[in-house]
């Protein structure tokens, strides 16, 4: 499994991807900061999109019981193997880390031309 950076300008297009063969997936969403340690924000609870708008700078993440909105990540990383997602980590600008954890790995379907 490697782990790679998004770049901004693809953040949008890539989780477009994502969310196109989501489906419900379960996801834990755990937070770590030197602060606060880290921490359970949502523990295996149903995802059903995950997205990022580039003009307000927003990274959803949602689901039925699930409305998690990260502003302005500084960084996102992707951590893959072939074409299937395992988990995404987000720096925010605060020096927190936010890892989203999906509960089986998700098949993306190559990128659009």
């Amino acid at each position: 499994m490697a782990t790679r950076k998004l770049e901004t300008g693809e953040l949008e297009s890539y989780f477009d991807r994502v969310s196109r063969t989501l489906g419900t997936q379960q996801v834990e969403i755990e937070v770590a900061s030197l602060d606060l340690g880290d921490q359970i924000e949502a523990q295996w609870t149903g995802l059903t999109n995950i997205s990022y708008d580039p003009r307000s700078g927003m990274l959803d993440v949602a689901g039925p019981t699930l409305d998690h909105r990260i502003s302005d990540p500084a960084a996102v990383y992707v951590q893959e193997s072939e074409d299937t997602l395992h988990a995404v980590e987000v720096e925010r600008r605060d020096g927190a880390n936010e890892i989203i954890k999906l509960s089986r790995p998700l098949s993306l379907p190559a990128p659009s031309a």
